[in-house]
C-alpha cells in the first residue's frame, strides 16, 4: 500500500504518476485502430490512384484465338484510350479485379488441382504497367484453371467459346 512507503517514497511515486498523466495528455485520443494481424489494408481509393494513372498502360499479344481476334492491343486506363476492341470494357474488368494486397495478374498457383480440359491452342501475353507496378503475365487455355484465369480477364482478353 501507499501508506507503508516512506514519506520519500511516496513523493516518488506522486511525481512518477504526474509525469505519466503528463505524457499522456500529449497521445491524441483519435489514433487509428490496430490492425488485425494478417488483416488486408482497405483497397486504394479512387483519389488514391491519381497520381500513377498515366501509368495504366498494358499491351495485349493475342495469339491462335481466330483471326479477328487474333493481334496486339494497346489499352490505357483512367481515362480510358488505347486500339483495343472494347477499352472500357477491359478497363471496367481490370478495376474490378484489382484488389490490395493481390495480383490481378497472378499466375495459378502451383499445386492447384484443375481439370484436364483443353480450351484451345490460344495464347495473350499481357505487358505493361497497372496500378504502378508492372506486368508480364502470360496466358493459356491449357487446362480448366487456365480457362477460368483467362476467362476473368475477358474483355481484356476476347471472349472464346466454350470447350466441349
Amino acid at each position: 500500500m501507499v501508506s507503508d512507503l516512506p514519506v520519500a517514497g511516496r513523493h516518488l511515486l506522486v511525481s512518477s504518476l504526474a509525469a505519466v498523466a503528463a505524457v499522456a495528455s500529449l497521445v491524441p485520443l483519435t489514433a487509428a485502430p490496430a490492425v488485425a494481424a494478417g488483416a488486408m489494408p482497405p483497397p486504394v481509393r479512387p483519389e488514391d490512384r491519381a497520381p500513377r494513372q498515366s501509368a495504366d498502360h498494358l499491351t495485349v499479344v493475342v495469339r491462335h484465338a481466330g483471326t479477328e481476334r487474333d493481334g496486339t492491343f494497346d489499352v490505357s486506363c483512367h481515362p480510358g484510350a488505347g486500339h483495343h476492341p472494347d477499352v472500357e470494357g477491359a478497363c471496367r474488368t481490370l478495376d474490378s479485379h484489382t484488389r490490395w494486397g493481390r495480383d490481378p495478374f497472378a499466375p495459378v498457383p502451383s499445386g492447384s488441382n484443375c481439370t484436364m480440359l483443353y480450351g484451345g491452342p490460344a495464347t495473350a501475353h499481357v505487358t505493361g504497367t497497372w496500378a504502378g507496378r508492372p506486368v508480364d503475365a502470360t496466358y493459356n487455355r491449357g487446362d480448366g484453371c487456365e480457362i477460368g484465369r483467362w476467362d476473368r480477364m475477358v474483355p481484356l482478353l476476347p471472349k472464346l467459346g466454350s470447350p466441349v
